[in-house]
């Protein structure tokens, strides 16, 4: 929003990809970006409303042709009709096996323009014990969704360093990814029901408090219309994802991480019953104090502790650390690095 200096145009934003030895994922978006009506040199609240709106408004551009070179790997997409492109590459020659990050070459040719990218993609390595799926509102960042008119205003306007990651969240996290012996690189996913046009945003904010990046930041479009002037419910976004995951990584166990305050418990119990012993754990960060809640949560675990998953409410990141310890997922070293975090 800052390099254009207000003067918009045609503007290739590539996520980050994932995949597997297989088969990798790149997905993007084409737009067009609005220049400002007049300039605002000086940062400040006018500066920033425009920006938001500048953002939300982004006409995507339909058609453009998106050719994609991964190592010796090409693939060529066009953009649907918001502008994004989704790539599934199939991998038929080997990619560096030190690496567990590969870079992603794009040459995108709209009518208006040619404009060469690139991006990273993320392929676990072979010692890859262990899949981590995270929710991010309300369970990484704290974001109030029980409050929809403050939650919009964080979602939009809230900048990355105004907002606020949980205690031990970070810490937490970098252990899941080290695993027990520390090194493990364990893939970390995280699925947001918010739109694509704050990923800007928690890139910045993931990076700022030291949060493990993982792969992609799983967002989904909003597409609101006249015909449908709200986005498609968080649950469908959040299932879908996870079973494509499941899919992709077929050999490797999950551990899934949310909050009490949606729908996280449910949706994570239909994942364990409709995929049983490949859920090792569900942590579930507790926002409220709803006994009824709590007891719904309770009744949930039971159903599921069978197939070998343990349902754990948590009320801090240092309850699920030693939840993690004690089934081998983190080492000692990290459960300290979660309560030192927390106290700090």
């Amino acid at each position: 929003m800052r390099r254009d200096k207000g003067r918009g145009g045609v503007i290739v934003h590539p996520y980050r990809g994932y995949g597997s030895h297989r088969e990798a994922f790149i997905m993007g978006r084409v737009f067009r970006q609005p220049g400002r009506l007049m300039r605002w040199e000086e940062a400040g609240v006018m500066r920033d409303l425009v920006d938001v709106a500048r953002r939300v408004v982004r006409h995507g551009v339909a058609d453009a042709r998106v050719d994609i070179r991964l190592g010796a790997t090409q693939a060529t997409v066009t953009t649907d009709r918001d502008g994004y492109f989704y790539a599934h590459v199939k991998i038929t020659h080997s990619l560096p096996a030190e690496a567990i990050w590969h870079t992603a070459k794009l040459e995108v040719i709209s009518e208006d323009d040619a404009i060469s990218t690139e991006t990273e993609v993320y392929i676990p390595p072979v010692s890859t014990d262990l899949i981590v799926i995270s929710d991010i509102d309300d369970t990484v960042m704290y974001t109030g969704v029980a409050n929809k008119l403050k939650m919009l205003y964080r979602l939009f306007m809230e900048k990355a360093h105004r907002r606020t990651a949980f205690p031990g969240v970070a810490a937490f996290y970098r252990a899941l990814y080290g695993g027990a012996e520390g090194n493990r690189k364990r893939p970390m996913l995280y699925v947001s029901r918010g739109p694509w046009s704050i990923y800007e945003m928690l890139e910045m904010f993931f990076n700022m408090n030291r949060i493990p990046a993982g792969p992609i930041l799983f967002l989904r479009e909003w597409g609101l219309s006249l015909k449908r002037p709200w986005p498609r419910r968080a649950e469908e976004h959040k299932s879908d994802v996870i079973q494509n995951m499941l899919s992709l990584y077929e050999d490797l166990p999950f551990i899934l991480i949310g909050d009490s305050g949606q729908h996280d418990p449910e949706v994570y119990t239909e994942i364990v019953k409709a995929h049983p012993e490949r859920v090792r754990a569900i942590y579930i960060r507790k926002v409220d104090n709803d006994p009824e809640r709590d007891a719904a949560i309770e009744v949930l675990a039971n159903e599921v502790r069978h197939t070998g998953c343990e349902l754990v409410l948590a009320r801090d990141s240092v309850s699920m650390a030693e939840h993690a310890l004690s089934k081998g997922f983190i080492s000692e070293e990290g459960l300290e690095a979660v309560r030192r975090d927390q106290r700090q």
